[in-house]
């Protein structure tokens, strides 16, 4: 047990410094991982703070790249101020530009993908990687998906066991066009009421690409989808899993960088919707 100022703590609770164990825990919001903390105020001068063994959530985040030095920088560090204690794996298509070498600057862990595409990326992962997690976070390198939703999401995953993975939603009050073209918008919408009637997974973002999943989900798992068609094809993953989806609501940001999706994914991804649909009818 320990005794702190009451008015330190309501001025900042992450400024307190904790002496324990011959250790100082400079923010009580970035603590060791096997260390939870029970704050309670007692009389109007002093507070009690209870340190016990609580392991906290695995966490590992997987982030393809290709060429994408505006965005990869900003993306890392993003997820590093919100989830301070996960992996960060970059899997990169053979980058021509300084994406990789932002990356291990910034303490990553980057693998080189041997094919090509977002499907294969994550596969690659999924083979590569060793130990168990928890959690799995699927974001991209470009800086449109706003890591601060992240941990709300880890959160619905920790209170609700039969929900398999979180899904950011971008369509909803926060959506702005200048976030994505009219043409990529109209085409996004049209394979998402496509994927609703098709396969009934009901999702108002099902090709969106913030996810937060369980890690035994994809652990074992070799996805046939090479490209951006991997959404469709992690969506009926999970619900054949037994498990549920969630979604919640996020803003969208602007790329930075060159858009690497076109017209030919958006084929690949209505013809990955009908083949996963004769497989849940066959």
């Amino acid at each position: 047990m320990v005794e702190c100022d009451a008015k330190l703590l309501r001025r900042s609770l992450c400024r307190i410094e904790v002496c324990y164990r011959g250790r100082f825990l400079n923010r009580l919001n970035e603590s060791p991982r096997k260390h939870w903390f029970d704050v309670s105020v007692s009389g109007c001068c002093s507070v009690n703070i209870m340190l016990g063994e609580g392991p906290r959530s695995s966490i590992m985040a997987i982030i393809p790249a290709l060429n994408e030095e505006e965005g990869i920088g900003l993306t890392i560090e993003e997820l590093r101020h919100y989830l301070d204690n996960a992996r960060v794996l970059v899997v990169d298509g053979r980058s021509v530009d300084r994406t990789v070498e932002i990356a291990k600057g910034l303490d990553a862990d980057v693998i080189l993908q041997a094919g090509k595409g977002k499907g294969d990326a994550i596969a690659c992962a999924i083979r590569e990687v060793k130990g168990d997690f928890d959690y799995v976070v699927l974001t991209d390198a470009d800086y449109t998906y706003p890591a601060e939703f992240v941990p709300r999401m880890i959160k619905i995953l920790d209170e609700n066991p039969k929900v398999g993975m979180v899904c950011g939603n971008r369509f909803n009050a926060h959506f702005h066009l200048e976030g994505m073209k009219n043409t990529f918008y109209m085409g996004n919408r049209l394979l998402a009421f496509t994927h609703t009637m098709l396969n009934g997974v009901d999702l108002r973002d099902p090709l969106t690409g913030l996810r937060v999943l369980r890690w035994e989900i994809l652990k074992g798992w070799t996805p046939k989808s090479k490209g951006f068609d991997i959404e469709v094809e992690l969506n009926h993953r999970v619900e054949r899993r037994g498990f549920g989806i969630r979604e919640i609501e996020i803003p969208y940001r602007p790329r930075l960088g060159k858009k690497k999706l076109k017209l030919r994914h958006g084929l690949s991804i209505a013809r990955r919707i009908v083949l996963e649909s004769l497989n849940v009818h066959a």
